[in-house]
């Protein structure tokens, strides 16, 4: 629907309707990949494989002009193989264009250089699905200490369960000690190279690697939600305490 006349448009698209598409393809990615709203727009679309809006509609503008010119060459109606080499062609092309522009993302840089050495086959793969846990480790947007601290729903960015002084989703996949069992196992299938780039690539290498990150993911995400919920409990338990010392302090006087 948002490419809708693409043909005739995609060529002169205003500034302000490019910015506008750019919005409303980033709510529909963030969906898709069950993320976090402050996803970036890089990030998101990367993860959900969809090329910028932009970029479609330029490709389709330029097969408009292709089949006119056709047209008016004497070519009324060019032969199904010569369309699907030409959609093959604009494919490669937006991808190509797409790549381009994720050499200098804006944000989610860690998770658009971890996929974008692998991006075509990222984009067309035909197996492996993105969890709400996954989408946490892959963006580094989740319960970590350092996320949680930047929006201001924890007071340091420290790790809970080891005590470092910056949680991150990196420190979460490579280090904390606290995931050792789970790492262990996800070692065995995608090896010890845990850099996400090297994640990516074996992930999308065979099955049992996509599962194995996935199971990772599922198990320690789970217990880091179920310990913030502990701790949200026992702050709130805290702040009643404290209400109802205030309010018998100010009886007594």
């Amino acid at each position: 629907m948002a490419l809708y006349g693409a043909p005739v448009w995609g060529q002169s698209l205003a500034v302000g309707v490019a910015k506008l598409l750019q919005r409303l393809q980033r709510t529909i990615a963030v969906r898709v990949i069950r993320g976090y709203r402050t996803i970036s727009f890089e990030a998101a679309c990367v993860l959900a494989g969809t090329p910028p809006w932009v970029l479609e509609a330029e490709a389709l503008a330029a097969d408009y002009k292709w089949r006119a010119e056709l047209r008016a060459r004497g070519v009324a109606r060019p032969s199904p193989s010569v369309v699907r080499a030409r959609r093959a062609q604009s494919r490669r092309s937006v991808l190509e264009s797409w790549s381009r522009r994720l050499a200098n993302p804006s944000a989610g840089r860690r998770t658009v250089e971890a996929i974008r050495p692998v991006l075509v086959d990222w984009v067309n793969r035909e197996r492996g699905r993105l969890t709400f846990r996954l989408t946490q480790v892959l963006t580094g947007h989740g319960c970590f200490g350092e996320f949680l601290h930047r929006i201001t729903a924890e007071p340091t960015a420290e790790c809970h369960h080891c005590g470092c002084d910056l949680d991150t989703a990196e420190h979460t996949l490579v280090a904390c000690p606290a995931w050792e069992g789970w790492r262990r196992v996800l070692v065995t299938k995608i090896g010890t190279d845990l850099s996400l780039s090297s994640v990516v690539a074996s992930m999308l290498g065979d099955d049992e690697s996509w599962k194995a990150m996935l199971d990772f993911c599922e198990c320690t995400i789970s217990q880091k939600e179920a310990a913030g919920r502990v701790r949200d409990a026992q702050s709130r338990r805290r702040r009643a305490g404290a209400r109802e010392a205030d309010f018998a302090q100010a009886l007594a006087l």
